[in-house]
């Protein structure tokens, strides 16, 4: 295994991520090298790809949060690899990463050098119902879903209580114990349209921005008729924009861009 770590600096909405092709490094080490390179490089996590070998993706995507944890998919993070994948390879105007969760198709929309957006299919979301709790700051409406990687939607009036605390008390909570803890969001509904959001995510913590975070917060949204499609999803990464329709897919939309290159020394 080589003592240096080739990587690409990427951000999505302001989510950081490493990218990494991998190629020696040990399946038992990834976890390590990723919690340190995250730690010293002030990343979200880190993002190990390969080549498809088969014609149904265009590059293989394995996702390390900050904490060695493995998680399934980033909605943030498979735009980075899409346009990293454009930027290098010279990839069309469509990319197939496989994930954790499936194989998402990640459609470009704009570039302007290394700024990309892309549309991207996230599939259909799993409602698992409605789980209102009484937290820290008192009563408040929640809902459970998976956008392929567990979510908890909590409605809030504002921001102006410690939002991080509270998403650390909901993630101890043992209902959530089955999915290794859940991705909170809370969401406050602004228009018909337009909500402000923010994340507290499984092994990283509190992030700017959550790809799969933003359509949960949409999806629980609009299924509580709180907000109709396509939902306009604010925070402090930048917004990213969410269409949904009950039965169908999400497609998500939001930047990318890649920024610089370096090597980690192990």
């Amino acid at each position: 295994m080589s003592n240096q770590v080739p990587y690409v600096r990427a951000s999505g909405c302001g989510n950081i991520f490493l990218l990494v092709e991998r190629t020696d490094e040990p399946e038992a080490a990834i976890s390590d090298i990723s919690r340190r390179m995250c730690k010293e490089l002030e990343a979200d996590g880190v993002e190990w790809i390969t080549p498809s070998p088969d014609a149904e993706a265009h590059v293989n995507a394995t996702l390390i949060n900050a904490d060695g944890s493995k998680a399934e998919l980033s909605g943030n993070g498979t735009r980075c690899v899409a346009a990293y994948w454009v930027s290098k390879h010279g990839a069309g105007d469509l990319v197939r990463v496989r994930t954790g969760a499936g194989i998402k198709e990640c459609q470009l929309r704009a570039r302007d050098g290394d700024d990309f957006e892309f549309q991207m299919n996230m599939g259909e979301p799993k409602l698992e119902g409605v789980l209102d709790m009484t937290l820290p700051v008192g009563k408040c409406k929640g809902m459970k879903l998976s956008m392929g990687n567990p979510q908890y939607v909590v409605f809030v009036e504002n921001f102006e209580f410690e939002w991080q605390k509270v998403g650390a008390w909901i993630q101890a909570k043992r209902v959530f114990a089955e999915h290794g803890g859940v991705n909170v969001v809370f969401v406050q509904v602004l228009r018909s349209s337009d909500v402000e959001a923010r994340f507290f995510e499984r092994g990283v913590g509190a992030t700017l921005s959550s790809g799969t975070g933003s359509c949960a917060a949409a999806v629980a949204s609009i299924s509580l008729d709180m907000v109709v499609s396509p939902v306009r999803v604010r925070a402090e990464g930048g917004p990213q924009v969410v269409t949904w329709e009950s039965g169908s897919a999400v497609v998500l939309r939001g930047s990318a861009s890649v920024q610089e290159s370096g090597a980690f020394t192990l």
